[in-house]
């Protein structure tokens, strides 16, 4: 009955008298004004003490060491964490939070990169009459509408196409999005919509055609995941949170109230990772907003405490951008096993994910070779034969950890909704467990008002509904044009700031340093393809970047876009660095070695990798044998069975290539699979016939053998009279 007269209320909402009388939109845009004018009020009331510059970490380590006892310290730094801080801190309350890792390091980077309602779960909603997960529903969309106002820069409304291939399932589908636009309400992005077999075609080419029917387009919100954790992270510095990133909590601090004769959590013995040191941190309220480790913390405090998070694991990968249009998403709502597959543009690359499975709790989670080949097969069930969809093509792969909340005994984490709990333990420990990204501002303000009603805090009401997020004051759609102007950047590099860094981006373009060429006249690139500039790295450590990992992975996001391009990046990115936190060579090389394996490891480097080894079978047929011996002979001319950097640098020069030394020893590298120095034939056979599979898809070497073969035929043999006659 509960669920039914929601669902009533809704529809009033969505279409009632006053709606009607008012006019719709007129309506929507009324209430919008009005919240933005108490946003506005709300937000000149508050104290901004570091409004022009952020305090170094180390200035906040000794902030976290002075202050006698702040009236929160929040263990965690993912985006629930970091909510908490600037809930807490902007309430008016003394706060400080630490996260072991850096800021976003977990789960909070490594998302399906959406800001959703949840369609999946209104659709159970709906058929399991699920009360509980109708709320969350409509609370994340209230929630949707809020995180796409605060960073605009970081966010945007992003279509998504449901293609539907049997007739039935189109009124079906459509009634099931339609409630999700009347869940919404007022807040409902844009109206979603029906498109025939044609107009669906036209939107996404790519498509598979046969037995097609048509398609639905809804709409959701997308953001940079990690940067607007961190931007929420940075907000509540600006605010005065005393926050510390590599900083680990080591044990709780109790101490016994007076009254009851109980122990009570007073705070937390910390250390700074980096360093070393341990240190106290006084506090009357510690919260728990660990993700995954929910439980770790919590045995902390109690060490017979029962567990309440079942972590899940879930994959993602990342292809090339042609694969899906630029604005223009696609929802798989039925995989082979029951699964929702997202197909999604992000950064002018294709997203896709995610799996669902049981894991264990790690902090370095790994994406499996099984999963991946899991998301391509599906990925080819929705894509046009013409689209040849490649193993080779994954440019990165990663897996993340839901904190889901569940019964320890349950087996199945896929019909487990992603709701949070907030819970205090004895001692007073608070602990936020479960939730989606998308709730994170709501689940930090109950967390908040459970703290305080618990431990008698003298706090203000929640302020942190339309508080604007660091880089969203200044930035404007047109914010790029000023940067082309007034710097001299390139028109994708300033696109590229002003959607990072929002009003920030000036900041960063002052940094960016001078070309000396004609143009532009400022920002040198980390690497040719994408929009990183050298400039970045010295800002990132502004923005309490430590390591070259934090850089590559969440201050830009190249570790997660290609991690080829990020390898290759790492060098300079360590030198920049290095000079400016003076790191010796030692430390130099830690760094690099660091990133390299985070890149092997967790990014997918690994499994992209291991697609060409010496164990790879060949699968070749006998012409193309022929036709590679012959072309492998161009280079080799002397029958060595092997080629060198020399031998193709031999070839190159007759065809007027000029390659640098470094780079060409680093493309045979990438076939070297003894690491001998040189390149057998065989080692070629094995490339080529995984470029034939689609194990490969861009290997340098084998597009420079071809170019070079195809341009050495078209001169065809050198005449007598060409090469002067001889003697």
């Amino acid at each position: 009955m509960a669920f039914r007269k929601a669902l009533k209320q809704t529809a009033v909402i969505g279409g009632g008298a006053v709606a009607a009388a008012f006019g719709l939109s007129q309506l929507i845009e009324y209430r919008k004004t009005q919240t933005r004018l108490a946003h506005v009020a709300a937000e000149a009331e508050l104290r901004v003490p570091f409004a022009d510059e952020f305090p170094s970490r180390q200035a906040q380590l000794a902030a976290l060491q002075r202050t006698e006892e702040f009236d929160v310290l929040v263990v965690g730094g993912g985006a629930t964490g970091a909510g908490c801080a600037l809930d807490a801190v902007t309430r008016n309350l003394k706060t400080a939070l630490v996260e072991r890792n850096d800021f976003s390091s977990g789960t909070s980077s490594r998302s399906t990169k959406l800001i959703h309602g949840g369609v999946r779960y209104l659709q159970k909603a709906i058929m399991q009459l699920d009360y509980e997960q109708y709320m969350m529903v409509k609370e994340a969309l209230r929630e949707r509408a809020n995180l796409l106002e605060i960073a605009p820069h970081l966010s945007a409304p992003l279509p998504i196409m449901l293609p539907v291939y049997k007739w039935w399932q189109l009124p079906y589908y459509w009634a099931g999005i339609k409630m999700y636009d009347l869940v919404a309400g007022i807040q409902n992005l844009k109206s979603s919509y029906v498109l025939s077999k044609t107009k669906a075609l036209e939107h996404f080419p790519m498509l598979k055609k046969d037995k097609l029917v048509g398609a639905i387009v809804y709409y959701d919100g997308q953001h940079n995941d990690a940067r607007m954790n961190l931007a929420i992270a940075l907000s509540s510095a600006r605010y005065g949170a005393a926050v510390a990133n590599y900083t680990e909590v080591v044990r709780l601090l109790k101490t016994k109230d007076p009254r009851s004769g109980e122990e009570k959590v007073c705070g937390a013995r910390c250390r700074d990772v980096i360093t070393g040191q341990e240190f106290d941190v006084k506090a009357k309220c510690v919260i728990n907003a660990t993700g995954p480790f929910t439980d770790s913390l919590r045995k902390m405090d109690n060490k017979e405490t029962k567990n309440i998070c079942q972590p899940s694991a879930g994959v993602h990968i990342v292809i090339p951008g042609y694969y899906s249009p630029d604005n223009m998403g696609l929802l798989d709502p039925s995989t082979s096993d029951g699964r929702v597959i997202f197909f999604l543009p992000w950064e002018k690359m294709t997203i896709a994910g995610t799996t669902d499975s049981p894991t264990s709790v790690t902090a370095h989670p790994i994406p499996g070779e099984d999963d991946i080949n899991f998301i391509l097969r599906e990925i080819r069930n929705y894509l046009s034969p013409d689209v040849e969809v490649r193993r080779g093509d994954v440019l990165a792969a990663w897996s993340g950890i839901r904190p889901l909340v569940t019964d320890p005994n349950s087996k199945d984490t896929q019909s487990i909704c992603r709701n949070h709990i907030v819970s205090i333990s004895d001692s007073g420990l608070v602990t936020i467990a479960g939730g989606k990204w998308t709730t994170y501002r709501s689940m930090a303000e109950e967390t908040l008002d459970a703290a305080v009603k618990t431990h008698g805090l003298s706090a203000e009401p929640c302020k942190t509904v339309g508080l604007m997020l660091e880089g969203a004051k200044g930035w404007t759609p047109t914010l790029y044009i000023r940067l082309v102007q007034d710097y001299g950047l390139e028109n994708e590099v300033a696109q590229h700031l002003a959607a990072t860094y929002g009003g920030k981006a000036f900041d960063v373009a002052k940094m960016a340093q001078v070309t000396g060429q004609r143009w532009p006249i400022v920002g040198k690139r980390l690497v040719s393809e994408f929009p990183y500039i050298e400039g970045e790295v010295l800002y990132a450590m502004k923005e309490y970047a430590c390591t070259a990992i934090d850089v590559i992975a969440r201050r830009t996001r190249l570790g997660f876009l290609n991690v080829q391009a990020a390898d290759e990046a790492l060098p300079r990115i360590v030198q920049i660095m290095g000079k400016e936190l003076d790191w010796s060579e030692e430390q130099k090389t830690t760094q690099l070695e660091a990133a390299r394996k985070f890149l092997y490891l967790e990014m997918g480097y690994r499994s992209r990798s291991e697609q060409l080894t010496k164990t790879s079978e060949i699968n070749l047929d006998n012409q193309e044998v022929a036709r590679y011996k012959k072309r492998f002979h161009k280079f080799d001319k002397d029958s060595k069975g092997f080629i060198t950097t020399v031998d193709v640098q031999q070839v190159l020069e007759s065809i007027n290539v000029h390659i640098d030394e470094n780079a060409l020893h680093e493309i045979l590298n990438e076939v070297d699979l003894n690491k001998n120095g040189q390149v057998e034939i065989d080692e070629f056979m094995q490339l080529m016939s995984a470029v034939k599979k689609g194990q490969v898809s861009d290997s340098r070497l084998a597009m420079l053998m071809k170019t070079a073969e195809e341009t050495l035929d078209k001169r065809g043999p050198v005449t007598v009279d060409r090469s002067g006659g001889g003697f």
